[in-house]
């Protein structure tokens, strides 16, 4: 991890502070009481499905949009009534938003038009912008000429090259085929560190977040339901709802008596053993993440528990194998991922197959 990252998740002040924050588009409650701090130099990501509130709130930060209720404060300043361009922010849409009529350079330098400064310092800095996006050379091309992926860097540089404290993300890789998304992904990542500014992301994509991220802020109906970094937004997600959202999740019913839980398929086990987002009262549900589970096969011996199935389907990606797998005394199959290392065979349909598992790896939701 580098110096940026780990200042990032160190300091004191938020560069970004949103309180009580609403906005309403007539009668439809887009955004309902967020609070969130973002960090300065940090890669922040907003995720969740469409429609539940995470552009709005980045075209609430850009100043785009007008808060209904609440403050939002950048920089330690109060962005009440400051306009967008006016804020020390910019934003990378959707679409790019490249003039196709104009070259690269001409494009990227399109927003240092009304700054001050020489021709040739504004130059310098069209050229330092290409080059932190690996575009060094490119700048008298023309924009219609470039693929999708330079469109992208375009956009960056364009973007970079006014020097923000923040830049904002709209979905930038959505429309890039996926070998192209996951190379871009890793670019800003590098572009991030290197610039050492403060990038918030706005994302559908659940592995994107986790593969980009410091810390993400899942939304679901204009509410934030956790902030957390990565790592532990996918091990220790706050709520069912989150572990469904974030990567597959296997559930299965379970019931409390004491300080023993009874789980379908797996057995009992002590609460002390478990994470737990459940409440004491009533049944909880045991979830699961489909690897941290293992398929036995002839010869191997697992460590703690075993639990035994029958493979009711069989999903072959080359380098994984996803088995659904209905365990001896539940209702519905859950799904085990397990990787093909060689001399491992593919199961087939039907087999009769034992699950080695650990108490520690389960989880009890509401």
């Amino acid at each position: 991890m580098t110096e940026t990252r780990r200042a990032a998740r160190t300091g004191d002040d938020p560069l970004i502070r949103l309180r009580g924050v609403d906005k309403h588009f007539g009668d439809y409650h887009a955004l309902r009481g967020l609070d969130l701090d973002i960090r300065a130099g940090e890669f922040f990501s907003l995720l969740g499905p469409s429609g539940c509130g995470k552009t709005t709130l980045l075209r609430v930060i850009a100043g785009f949009e007008d808060v209904s209720e609440g403050t939002v404060t950048l920089d330690g300043r109060d962005m009440h009534g400051v306009s967008a361009n006016k804020r020390p922010t910019n934003m990378v849409f959707q679409s790019y938003a490249i003039f196709p009529h104009l070259s690269v350079e001409q494009n990227v330098g399109f927003g240092l038009r009304k700054l001050d400064g020489t021709k040739a310092e504004k130059a310098a800095r069209v050229g330092e912008a290409l080059e932190m996006v690996g575009l060094a050379g490119y700048g008298a091309r023309a924009a219609h000429a470039l693929s999708g992926g330079q469109r992208q860097r375009v956009a960056l540089a364009r973007a970079l090259v006014l020097r923000p404290k923040v830049l904002l993300l709209d979905e930038p890789l959505s429309a890039l085929d996926k070998k192209m998304r996951e190379q871009m992904q890793v670019e800003l990542i590098r572009l991030q560190r290197q610039v050492g500014i403060t990038f918030i992301l706005v994302t559908h994509d659940q592995e994107e977040a986790l593969v980009m991220s410091d810390r993400i802020a899942v939304m679901f109906e204009g509410e934030i339901a956790q902030v957390a970094e990565a790592e532990a937004l996918y091990r220790r997600p706050a709520s069912r709802r989150v572990a469904e959202f974030i990567g597959v999740m296997n559930f299965l019913p379970a019931r409390v008596s004491g300080d023993v839980v009874g789980v379908a398929g797996l057995g009992e086990m002590r609460i002390d053993t478990l994470q737990s987002t459940a409440h004491a009262d009533g049944d909880p549900v045991a979830g699961f993440r489909p690897e941290t589970a293992t398929l036995l096969f002839p010869g191997q011996e697992a460590s703690d528990r075993v639990a035994d199935g029958i493979v009711q389907e069989v999903v072959y990606y080359g380098d994984m194998t996803y088995y659904d797998v209905m365990l001896d005394g539940a209702e519905t199959p859950v799904r085990i991922s397990m990787r093909n290392v060689f001399g491992r065979p593919v199961l087939e349909i039907g087999t009769r197959t034992r699950l080695a598992w650990s108490p520690g790896a389960v989880t009890l939701f509401r």
